[in-house]
């Protein structure tokens, strides 16, 4: 797994984890800021190949020959 998939999973999870805390405290305007966000962090993860809910998959390229 390379930093940058790491990173950018951990970015889903963050924004994941704050869309829940805003719908769980019926805050509309901070659960659209974190629907945005986890849609741009899921965006960039599908185009960069990773699958941003397996935290132990090798990253795009490791073990390829």
């Amino acid at each position: 797994m390379t930093t940058f998939g790491e990173a950018v999973r951990q970015r889903v999870r963050a924004a994941r984890s704050r869309l829940e805390e805003a719908r769980a405290a019926g805050d509309a305007y901070d659960a659209a800021l974190a629907e945005d966000e986890l849609d741009d962090a899921l965006r960039l993860a599908r185009k960069h190949g990773i699958d941003p809910d397996d935290a132990g998959a090798p990253a795009e390229g490791v073990g390829e020959a």
